[in-house]
């Protein structure tokens, strides 16, 4: 299945000449914050009194007229302090004009037929297109223009039959999770009386001759809770093509534990499926297996325990090909044999000091991919684990995607870098890849330039970072600097390439991004080093990649801006109150600032495998000493800072921002303005149309340049 993130984008023309300033002084704008009611809320966990005077702003902006109002009034600050920053339309101008290109999806064969997206500039959504065969002329199957008026509807997974006859289909509405699945009928491009609801967190498996496909789902929420209540009781249907939801099968469930979720994948040669289970956002798994031909589609557990990472490659009849972490932190290859009655696992290609990021079989070939010191490389093996070489890449960048099977000898994967965007290469298992679609671009990505630096963290350990900037400029002349940060939940930061990062480089400004622990980058222990008892080292490292700018001559003092989105909204508003001297200006995007509440909303529950559990001694102590939203240092100054979220956030809801940002406005928290943007009909980040995208990142870098000395003209 293939599924749309907004990650990647595209470069262009830049702003007009920028002026930079170390010591700037600028425009005061006056602020005049929304009173906001408080209410008498005080809990008692562990002996600690913990008053929550924000409570009742995690209601339903949607349900509760008084949170809509509270709403209202925040945005018309916001946007009448926004309204009169300078440089707004200017970075307006620029991001509509840097993503106005191709951006390329991978594609997917099936049946000689070639499905694959390309959202191109000026659309708000990806279309999809089908070709019948590789060169023949394409055709738009989906466009997901026509399904709103807003453009906030998006095709968010798709996936074809094994003959490409049939397309099953994802439409996410507003950003959220929440899934509607359809079935189209590939040749005539009608849509079939298919019509599945609730479906989240799912991939897609058609089964043989077209029957039918494999899915997941929720029960049904219950009435107006459908965007805050815990997601529990994850099951695995199989849907028969013609058929009402309510005959869907149920195929794979734990009721004994309705915390679990189960996604199913098939071997490309349709003998197997195997169902991954999760327990929370660890990768930890378990995998259970169902013979496609045997009856009633019989389970069979082959990993069990939730003890280690195991991520389905594909099949070869019978042998099943798995990427693991068991006895190997950087995770190896492993083979087994279905067939047997106890299926042992035998190594095919063992761990090295690089990270084996993601797998592919194309014909005979394993093609694995790893990261070395967050950046991809590509080598070859046989399918007995004989090394055969490496691929060359355009240089140092990000490969995703790794689409292969055993039955075919094509595979795509996708290459991308701070200063390039998608490109789509085929390999063929023998020779070089070759570039099957790359995006015309107004620009010279050689005039944008990729570094590398590693810096010390607090307990000496050694963080990558990368500086992008305009070739040519001076580094130690100093110069206003955005620094973006994640650092959690096994997931890497790798060059990726955004029009918001390259109108701010294309600027005059640097961009940084830093490879904090409790991302993947180097494996199980990088992880580990960053999450539970660990956490503050992340903070520790983000705070060590500001001082190290600062100390290089990197960014003049004053010249700082800091960025991160979820679990980086965390991260941002973490900083900012353990070192509010440190950073000048900060975007807080869709945090996770209330560390004792997390858990109880939507898929709150699952971060307990990085942040603990509230409801544990020591990991509420913990939280409690770094939450955002508890934390807040009342009579100390705090950075110029805008919060942002939206209406239709139901991964992490909206709640947390509302809260953290009522209660910094509250405070005395010096004159810098403490502002919070709130888009309607929007979610995570998923989904989200052009227009909106432009919109909020014109707003937000016009607000950053303002408060770090980073001057654009009109």
């Amino acid at each position: 299945m293939r599924s749309l993130t907004f990650l990647t984008f595209a470069l262009g023309l830049a702003l007009s000449a920028p002026v930079l300033a170390a010591q700037h002084e600028n425009k005061e704008i006056p602020l005049t914050y929304p009173d906001t009611k408080t209410v008498d809320v005080v809990d008692e966990q562990f002996g600690e009194y913990i008053s929550d005077p924000y409570r009742w702003l995690e209601n339903d902006v949607r349900e509760d007229p008084e949170v809509a109002d509270w709403v209202k009034a925040e945005n018309a600050v916001t946007n009448a302090y926004l309204e009169k920053l300078e440089g707004r339309h200017a970075l307006a101008k620029s991001m509509t004009e840097l993503f106005d290109f191709d951006d390329l999806g991978l594609p997917d064969e099936a049946g000689g037929k070639y499905f694959y997206e390309r959202k191109s500039g000026g659309q708000n959504q990806a279309v999809l297109y089908v070709r019948d065969g590789a060169d023949g002329e394409e055709r738009a199957l989906i466009d997901p223009a026509t399904w709103s008026d807003d453009g906030a509807t998006a095709l968010a997974g798709w996936k074809p039959s094994g003959d490409g006859s049939l397309l099953a289909y994802a439409i996410q509405d507003g950003g959220s999770d929440w899934r509607t699945l359809k079935v189209l009928d590939v040749q005539s491009g009608e849509v079939k009386s298919d019509n599945i609801e609730w479906a989240k967190f799912t991939d897609l498996a058609w089964l043989p001759k077209n029957i039918g496909f494999l899915y997941s789902r929720f029960p049904k929420p219950e009435e107006a809770a459908a965007f805050q209540s815990l997601n529990a009781d994850h099951a695995v249907y199989l849907h028969l093509i013609g058929n009402d939801q309510a005959k869907d099968t149920k195929v794979y469930a734990t009721p004994e534990q309705p915390e679990l979720n189960h996604t199913a994948q098939l071997t490309s040669d349709k003998e197997w499926v195997a169902i991954t289970s999760s327990s929370g956002t660890d990768d930890r798994y378990e995998i259970t297996l169902i013979k496609v031909d045997s009856p009633k589609l019989q389970t069979r557990k082959l990993v069990s325990g939730f003890e280690n990472d195991w991520r389905l490659i594909d099949g070869v009849g019978d042998t099943l090909y798995f990427v693991t972490n068991k006895d190997a932190p950087r995770l190896r290859v492993v083979k087994t044999d279905v067939s047997a009655d106890e299926p042992k696992f035998t190594e095919v290609v063992p761990e090295s000091d690089a990270v084996v990021d993601g797998a592919m079989i194309v014909g005979n070939r394993l093609v694995i991919s790893y990261l070395v010191d967050a950046k991809s490389q590509l080598s070859i093996f046989d399918l007995d684990g004989k090394a055969l070489g490496a691929l060359d890449l355009p240089g140092p960048g990000q490969v995703g995607g790794l689409s292969g099977s055993m039955k075919s000898e094509e595979g795509f994967f996708t290459f991308q870098s701070f200063n390039r965007p998608t490109t789509v290469f085929r390999y063929d298992g023998t020779a070089a890849p070759t570039i099957w679609a790359a995006p015309s671009l107004p620009f010279d990505p050689e005039t944008v330039e990729v570094t590398q630096r590693f810096y010390e963290s607090k307990d000496g350990t050694k963080v990558p970072m990368f500086l992008v900037h305009m070739k040519g400029q001076d580094l130690a002349k100093g110069a206003p600097t955005l620094l973006y940060g994640y650092g959690g939940f096994n997931i890497s930061v790798l060059p990726q390439y955004k029009p918001a990062w390259m109108a701010w480089i294309k600027a005059g400004g640097v961009f940084a991004s830093a490879n904090l622990r409790g991302g993947g980058e180097y494996g199980k222990l990088w992880h580990d080093a960053g999450r539970l008892q660990n956490k503050q080292n992340v903070f520790d490292d983000f705070i060590a990649a500001g001082e190290y700018l600062i100390s290089e001559g990197i960014t003049p003092e004053h010249g700082l801006a800091i960025e991160g989105r979820s679990n980086g909204g965390l991260l941002i508003g973490a900083v900012m109150n353990q070192r509010p001297d440190l950073f000048t200006a900060g975007h807080a995007a869709v945090g996770v600032m209330d560390m004792l509440r997390f858990d109880r909303f939507t898929a709150g529950r699952y971060w307990v495998d990085d942040y603990g559990y509230p409801n544990k001694e020591q990991d509420f102590k913990t939280l409690l000493g770094y939450s955002p939203y508890h934390n807040i240092r009342n009579g100390v100054d705090y950075p110029a800072l805008i919060v942002s979220t939206a209406d239709t956030d139901d991964r992490v809801v909206p709640g947390h921002s509302f809260k953290y940002t009522a209660r910094l406005q509250a405070l005395d928290t010096g004159d810098a303005p403490h502002l919070i943007r709130i888009e309607t009909r929007a979610g995570h980040g998923s989904g989200k149309p052009t227009d909106k995208l432009i919109e909020e990142y014109s707003d937000i870098y016009a607000f950053l340049a303002h408060a770090i000395g980073l001057h654009l003209h009109k």
